[in-house]
């Protein structure tokens, strides 16, 4: 991708790319299907996208399950109905973007906070479709050098703050709390957000899911692993299509 382009610029050509990714993505939605809305800025645009074609009478009688109150509110606005998975546990398709995706289709999840309602939601769907533009892809999780979050509960943070850092020190991790302003950011959940920052990929994904999975007081991490049914990336050469 064309980096020399200017801030502004550049930012409005990575949302079109967004656009043409969760567009593409929305094609696969049918009529009478139960839906999980993603959160963040490439989710929103399928969630306008269904919304649009709701709106025009392309398609009719869809259920979305939102993966936060953010996504709430942009469906209710464009008059989705909505429900929840109390009263829909089987999902047909979630739609979603991601942070990170690996070769194997392994996913890091979770900087716009709502890491935990998403891989509820996702875990639930038979078909889990992920849109990203091509900034996002890398060779192994963690790669980026940016946040992997994990969400824990406020009691003690800091106590699991230690030990997540403990965990991965001898692949240098840092780990931060998530500030809002100068206070700790509150997910959905009430909880809080501690920041993993890995300065090389993870070795073995799998093994650290389950060793933070692990730790008393965390609620869950953004590594998603094996549950993307199908990646669509947008790029300067257009848009394609990962399956497993």
């Amino acid at each position: 991708m064309d980096k020399t382009r200017q801030p502004a610029e550049y930012a409005r050509f990575q949302d079109d790319l967004k656009r043409l990714a969760a567009v593409r993505a929305v094609e696969q939605v049918q009529s009478g299907m139960v839906l999980g809305l993603g959160t963040g800025s490439t989710a929103a645009f399928a969630v306008a996208e269904i919304g649009a074609l709701l709106a025009s009478g392309k398609l009719k009688k869809i259920v979305g399950i939102p993966t936060s109150k953010r996504t709430f509110k942009q469906a209710q606005l464009l008059g989705i109905p909505l429900s929840t998975l109390d009263d829909h546990p089987r999902i047909d398709l979630a739609i979603d973007g991601a942070d990170e995706v690996d070769p194997n289709l392994n996913l890091v999840k979770g900087r716009g906070g709502a890491l935990l309602r998403e891989k509820m939601v996702e875990a639930a769907s038979k078909k889990f479709i992920v849109v990203v533009d091509e900034t996002k892809l890398v060779d192994g999780l963690g790669g980026s050098g940016l946040a992997m979050p994990v969400e824990v509960v406020q009691f003690c943070w800091k106590y699991n703050l230690l030990r997540l850092q403990e965990l991965f020190k001898d692949e240098g991790v840092e780990a931060k709390l998530r500030l809002e302003g100068d206070k700790p950011y509150v997910t959905d959940n009430s909880n809080y957000i501690v920041d993993l920052y890995f300065k090389t990929p993870i070795k073995d994904v799998l093994a650290a899911g389950q060793e933070i999975s692990a730790l008393e007081g965390v609620v869950d991490h953004g590594l998603f692993l094996d549950m993307a049914s199908s990646v669509i990336i947008a790029g300067t050469d257009g848009v394609s299509v990962k399956t497993k």
